[in-house]
């Protein structure tokens, strides 16, 4: 099997919210959280190192995120902040947390803050052992709000977060989802820090005329983790997927595109409080929005996968044939029926973002 990389994935958020393990299987919490708020809230879980395993997930962009006050969707309010002064404490709090997981646990999870701990990891992925690889964690912080000043930026990177997304809803760097709008002077100015260390900039979440400035304005490495082609989802009135011209302009900077197996992202109008079945959208739809960009690019370079799982969602909210991420391996036939190589099939489901984490992480 290939291996992957999931560019995205809240895990802090869902651990510090809910309590979950992730050291345990997808099924093990499954069973503990039945009829639970969890589960009410935002589904059974899509992970667990179990599953980890079987799908060969060796690297997962494991991201700092909070909600605004504003846009509290849960009753967990630890995780909501109401000014930058919590927003700074609660990503702090986060990162502490995957510090201990990877304390605590080094069999089974490691931060990869440099292409040598990436080589290292991929080196144990490619060695057989019956006790299992350590999943490598980069760390990607989701709405900016937590940076107070750009000059916090030299903090931010010490402590191993690698790449930074201004958006999630609305900042005061730019627009995001729901919540349109350009950048701002302020998000031109975090734009200018962050070329100073070479955080890799995420563009998602970004609303489009802030994309667009991004992609003209930074300098250094821009990708966009988890997003959908907004060109397959005709009617969609979200600000949420990628445009075409975003997409090109992320591959013209030789980023990559990370592809989400959301049901809502994937059929235009699925929703399942409104009694929408998981099997109205198929798997074969997450290969569509993976060939439209590669068919923009010209090659299978610039494609790969951001599940976004356990995200405010889980699994009563993507395609049937998915129990788990393991089941990502599922996109290998998918593919290959497209006509796609192995080699090509090989770099989407991981190794376009393992050229890009060599290419941009400091040495």
């Amino acid at each position: 099997m290939h291996l992957i990389v999931d560019a995205h994935a809240d895990l802090a958020w869902n651990m510090l919210s809910y309590g979950r393990d992730y050291t345990r299987s997808a099924i093990e919490t499954r069973e503990l959280e039945a009829g639970g708020a969890a589960v009410k809230e935002n589904g059974d879980t899509l992970l667990g190192w179990p599953e980890y395993q079987r799908g060969r997930v060796a690297i997962v962009f494991s991201t700092l995120f909070a909600s605004p006050l504003r846009f509290k969707s849960t009753q967990q309010e630890n995780q909501v902040y109401r000014d930058y002064d919590e927003a700074y404490r609660l990503y702090r709090d986060q990162l502490n947390i995957y510090r201990r997981l990877t304390d605590d646990h080094p069999d089974k999870f490691r931060l990869i803050k440099s292409v040598m701990e990436l080589e290292r990891m991929l080196e144990h992925w490619i060695s057989p052992t019956e006790s299992g690889h350590p999943v490598g964690m980069v760390i990607l912080m989701e709405g900016a709000e937590a940076i107070r000043h750009p000059s916090e930026l030299q903090e931010w990177h010490d402590l191993g977060v690698r790449l930074i997304g201004p958006a999630w809803v609305g900042t005061r760097f730019c627009g995001g989802w729901r919540e349109p709008g350009p950048l701002t002077d302020d998000g031109r100015r975090l734009l200018a820090a962050m070329a100073e260390f070479h955080f890799i900039l995420d563009l998602s979440h970004m609303d489009e005329p802030a994309a667009i400035e991004a992609l003209d304005r930074y300098p250094g490495p821009i990708v966009g983790t988890h997003g959908n082609c907004l060109s397959l989802l005709p009617n969609s009135s979200s600000n949420r997927h990628f445009s075409d011209r975003v997409i090109r302009g992320i591959i013209e900077r030789d980023g990559v595109v990370g592809v989400v197996p959301y049901n809502g992202y994937l059929k235009v109008g699925w929703n399942a409080k409104k009694n929408s079945r998981r099997e109205e959208v198929s798997f074969s739809m997450v290969a569509d929005h993976i060939d439209h960009v590669c068919q923009l690019a010209g090659d299978a370079l610039h494609a790969g996968i951001g599940s976004d799982f356990d995200g405010g969602f889980g699994l009563q909210h993507v395609p049937a044939e998915i129990e788990s991420i393991a089941d990502l391996q599922i996109l290998v036939s998918l593919l290959a029926a497209r006509g796609y190589s192995p080699g090509d099939i090989s770099n989407i489901l991981g190794g376009n973002w393992i050229s890009r984490l060599r290419r941009d992480l400091p040495t």
